[in-house]
């Protein structure tokens, strides 16, 4: 495959993604609310529609087809709509709709989103275990095994409710929207957060108010398993980067409080606290570059209501904690990439992240004639690095024995989105993952 067919596969697969992996777990929860004004897209202005047919082969799903489509800008300039839905020979089935940044008539600063997800799969895995005997080693925890998981067909179904109120602070003293000018993919327009930290000046604030439902099913030889939450979330943001799509510098904070009250079919009470920040730092242009930048990530949290119990059997019993895909995990497409979904999962976490974000000066996409209607503005190479670990407290022990992975990527920003696709090496295993906006 020569390099002009490789990008437009590439191309086509990170839209398609896009489409087909929404996230119930966005990075942050909150997002600062804007439009894009692009300097090629003059007659459309601000509106972006997309209806796409797509295909893909997994080992998990198998050979997909679907259908997505999304629009943004109609209605209200910052509101976003999106569906899609696919299936495989090998028994995949999923529908997804979602709305993003509602804003009510009656204020200009709250903002809804809604989105949920229904689907069955032939290969649901879990790296957890309930119980297990004293003195060995925990399904899921940082030293277990990468083969001590359970795997089989079941349902995976969720929904996601959120409120979000921005502060009228800093850059949003006066209006909770930004907007944002660009050309070829970088920001012409001022920036919204500034060199200095203070959110009373600069950066955006955003409140969060978030209820969300999951339910897993795992379709075992012994019995039907699940695994359920319905928690409620409250956050604080401040994101005070110049591009929050693609940040050249600045920094941003996020603060989260998660709890599930036990209600309806979720098993227990569990509580989950997390902080994140993130720094961007600029190296300007080179001979073949737009963008040199170090973006780097810390992601921390903790447990609380964790509890374990020794048996008279000799058994070990976990009680109010979240199910392995919730809570203080690693693993997946944002943190620990090299890794499957959820690898690791514990009481306590930590995770840091280093990114080298060289953004090309050439755009061959752009001159793709049957492409153009993804409004293609650049290209970018990355290096990547991140540690981390998960324990059973928030003691000395997460500070040694991390897990480390490396890897590369290739990104573009296409119809005002960034799309990804990472490849992460490991000493376990090597993953690679496309999916829509920077990992941070």
């Amino acid at each position: 495959m020569n390099l002009s067919s490789l990008l437009k596969a590439f191309c086509f697969l990170g839209f398609a993604s896009f489409l087909v992996t929404p996230s119930l777990h966005a990075r942050p929860n909150t997002t600062v609310k804007s439009t894009l004004f692009r300097a090629e897209n003059i007659d459309n202005g601000t509106k972006n529609k997309l209806i796409l047919p797509f295909a893909f082969s997994t080992e998990s799903m198998g050979l997909t087809m679907g259908v997505g489509g999304g629009t943004k800008g109609h209605g209200q300039e910052q509101l976003l709509l999106g569906a899609t839905a696919f299936g495989s020979v090998d028994g995949v089935a999923a529908l997804f709709l979602g709305m993003w940044d509602f804003r009510p008539s009656f204020s200009k600063r709250f903002f809804f989103g809604a989105q949920g997800m229904m689907g069955y799969y032939p290969k649901n895995r879990a790296y957890t275990s309930v119980g297990f005997q004293q003195n060995t080693i925990r399904a899921g925890s940082n030293d277990s095994d990468m083969d001590d998981y359970v795997e089989d067909s079941g349902y995976d179904n969720w929904s996601d409710f959120r409120i979000e109120y921005v502060i009228p602070w800093g850059s949003a003293a006066t209006d909770a929207m930004q907007h944002y000018r660009l050309k070829g993919g970088l920001l012409q327009s001022a920036p919204v957060g500034g060199n200095t930290w203070n959110p009373l000046q600069h950066g955006v604030t955003t409140l969060l108010l978030r209820q969300y439902n999951r339910y897993r099913s795992f379709e075992l030889d012994n019995g039907d398993k699940d695994a359920t939450v319905h928690p409620i979330q409250v956050a604080i943001s401040y994101n005070n980067t110049n591009f929050p799509l693609n940040p050249e510098t600045g920094s941003s904070q996020y603060l989260g409080i998660t709890h599930d009250f036990g209600w309806l079919e979720s098993p227990t009470k569990w509580t989950f606290m997390e902080f994140e920040t993130s720094k961007y730092f600029s190296f300007g242009k080179s001979a073949w570059a737009k963008q040199r930048i170090i973006a780097l990530n810390l992601w921390t949290g903790d447990t609380p209501s964790w509890s374990e119990k020794d048996n008279a059997d000799g058994s070990v019993s976990v009680t109010n904690r979240p199910p392995f895909y919730e809570g203080a995990t690693l693993g997946g497409f944002y943190r620990m990439r090299a890794y499957p979904m959820h690898r690791f999962n514990d009481r306590s976490v930590i995770y840091t992240s280093a990114e080298y974000r060289y953004t090309l000066d050439w755009n061959p996409l752009g001159n793709v004639s049957w492409l153009r209607f993804l409004r293609s503005d650049w290209l970018q190479l990355v290096a990547f690095a991140e540690g981390g670990r998960v324990a059973n407290d928030y003691g000395s022990d997460i500070f040694q024995d991390w897990k480390v992975d490396g890897g590369f990527g290739i990104r573009a920003f296409l119809s005002g989105s960034v799309v990804r696709f990472d490849v992460g090496f490991s000493d376990e295993t090597t993953s690679a993952w496309v999916m829509f906006g920077q990992p941070f």
